[in-house]
């Protein structure tokens, strides 16, 4: 049968198909390299450096012993191939071309207050990962989820258990909200200009509301969180952080935020949540809305096959299937969410890279 099959296949073909499984056999090597290069701090020395740095200054500000300056240099081959940094000269008298960054390797900056280096280093935390390892035997036996099957315990335990591990998640989803939020208030369609209150469901420490206020400071805003989130927080003029469970009761206001909320869940879980979110806005002639950031999947997947975004949508997806039981949607299960939940109608927006702006109407 094997050889049946592989006789099919021809000269190029054949080997274009052992390269791509091979490439995907590796793929684990891209995010352990970039984990390595944040903790190095190697983002941080080039920008420091201040012009374009040589593998010889660059190994001597990582005190690399000369025995694997040599390793270092293919690392950095691997890293400048996946687009986090280039080389170039820094005038005609420099001999050697030097490391320099791009626009993904700054955003690895400590310093930047959009740094994406805390959600790198979150998930690729072995608690994330090892999930994976029970796929199969999860597609075929019993369990929740590949993440209880591996830890015997859901990620809302161990968040809640574990400090240390929390802070770290907490972190990357709030740095990951001052990014995106930067876009959405300063570059999107005034989706928050005319309302008074807003309530951030799944809020976290209030970075999301803190970047709306910024931009509207007349808006009320409220982050309805877990009590084990908020307990330690204090509020502001503008934002208030309230304790309670979004499946029983949402306060009232204007508009329900919920930014990377529904993908966590199941399709009846998201009924739920949405009915409770109908329940705390006024009309839509009153301006109510609930506000949804999430990916919306492309429907036609063999057109984008080869795109970065919808890649990471699928990963994305697949992250949510073996951690939480969630799932990224399709327009048409978006839809078909609302419609159970009693809404009338939807707006979706492209705002940035992977996510949509879903604005819902009562």
């Amino acid at each position: 049968m094997g050889s049946i099959v592989t006789q099919e296949m021809k000269g190029n073909e054949l080997i274009q198909a052992q390269t791509h499984i091979w490439k995907y056999a590796f793929s684990y090597v891209s995010p352990m390299s970039l984990k390595c290069v944040i903790e190095l701090g190697i983002p941080d020395i080039i920008h420091n450096h201040g012009k374009p740095i040589t593998l010889c200054h660059l190994a001597d500000a990582l005190s690399i012993p000369p025995t694997k300056r040599d390793s270092l240099n293919r690392l950095m081959r691997f890293m400048i191939h996946s687009g986090f940094f280039s080389t170039k000269r820094h005038d005609e008298n420099q001999e050697e071309e030097g490391y320099v960054l791009t626009p993904p390797s700054r955003l690895l900056l400590k310093d930047n207050a959009n740094t994406s280096s805390s959600i790198v280093l979150a998930m690729v935390d072995p608690f994330f990962v090892t999930p994976f390892h029970f796929l199969t035997d999860w597609f075929q036996g019993s369990g929740n989820t590949p993440c209880e099957a591996a830890h015997g315990r859901s990620v809302w335990d161990v968040l809640e258990q574990n400090h240390e591990f929390g802070k770290t998640f907490n972190d990357a989803m709030a740095n990951d909200s001052h990014l995106l939020m930067n876009v959405i208030v300063n570059e999107g369609e005034g989706v928050f200009k005319n309302l008074n209150s807003l309530v951030d469901v799944g809020g976290g420490t209030g970075a999301t509301t803190q970047a709306i206020v910024e931009v509207y400071p007349h808006l009320k805003c409220m982050v309805l969180e877990l009590p084990r989130v908020v307990s330690s927080l204090s509020g502001t003029n503008n934002i208030d952080f309230i304790s309670g469970d979004m499946f029983k009761s949402i306060p009232h206001a204007d508009a329900v935020l919920m930014k990377f909320i529904l993908h966590d869940w199941s399709d009846g879980d998201c009924v739920k949540i949405l009915k409770r979110c109908k329940e705390a806005i006024p009309s839509r002639e009153e301006g109510g809305k609930v506000i949804i950031i999430d990916a919306v999947i492309g429907e036609d997947d063999t057109k984008q096959e080869h795109d970065s975004i919808t890649e990471t949508q699928l990963l994305l997806d697949m992250m949510m299937m073996a951690l939480v039981g969630g799932k990224e949607r399709s327009e048409k299960e978006w839809e078909k969410l609302f419609l159970e939940a009693g809404f009338c109608d939807y707006k979706i927006t492209p705002v940035s890279g992977f996510r949509s702006l879903i604005e819902v109407y009562p």
